[in-house]
């Protein structure tokens, strides 16, 4: 018989593991890894429509993709074009950024698969006898470890010439050069430490939802058990 036992500390514990998830999804996706050095379009200075004058830009890169800024002929006006600058794996700028995506991925991936078995555990607490708080904990360890590898990994690709490009020539491995880090890096920060933050709190999910007062519950014959 399927028990549904609800605790503070194992909804926490799903919630958090949500959210860590989306966090390093958004991050990965994101263009906004790298804020490259104040542009100006190409044309005049000079808002022909308004009068005003028109403000530089900074063009933003992130693992994959890119967002720049484009001037439109017709209308003088402009506009920010984002989307992948690699058609494919192998375009990735650096050799580095390569192995940092193949990393973050493998990770996102194990993150985003306890995210949804977390969803079930208020049912099912246990897979072959061993406690899915457990399992998914380790789980969570292991996909952040694949995290920082990727964190690592990812501003020695800074000496690449896409990442020259947007920072200026002193830009090399581990020197950010003209640019500044962007919301997107300090994000996968932040995921990758609530993700070892999740993994620790497995094991707290997993002894609330096996306590004495949830067992006396189900021996009561309750199959909805709420605990504060």
């Amino acid at each position: 018989m399927c028990h549904v036992i609800v605790t503070c500390r194992s909804m926490l514990w799903t919630l958090l593991s949500i959210v860590v998830a989306f966090a390093e999804l958004i991050a990965f996706m994101s263009a906004d890894w790298l804020i490259g050095t104040a542009k100006s379009s190409s044309g005049a200075d000079t808002d022909n429509r308004t009068g005003g004058s028109q403000q530089p830009y900074r063009p933003t890169l992130g693992i994959y993709a890119r967002c720049t800024r484009i001037s439109h002929i017709r209308h003088s006006n402009r506009d920010t074009l984002c989307g992948p600058y690699a058609e494919n794996f192998s375009e990735i700028a650096s050799g580095f950024w390569q192995a940092t995506a193949i990393f973050l991925a493998v990770g996102i991936f194990i993150l985003c698969a306890v995210a949804f078995i977390s969803v079930f555990t208020m049912c099912v607490q246990s897979i072959m006898k061993k406690s899915i708080f457990n399992v998914c904990g380790l789980l969570q360890g292991i996909a952040g470890l694949f995290l920082i590898l990727g964190l690592i990994l990812y501003p020695a690709g800074w000496g690449s010439q896409k990442a020259i490009n947007y920072c200026g020539h002193y830009a090399s491995a581990y020197k950010l050069g003209e640019c500044s880090l962007g919301w997107a890096f300090y994000t996968a920060i932040g995921g990758t430490v609530l993700t070892f933050i999740c993994a620790v709190f497995s094991a707290q999910a997993e002894i609330a939802t096996s306590s004495d007062k949830v067992q006396e519950e189900i021996e009561e014959g309750k199959n909805l058990i709420c605990l504060l």
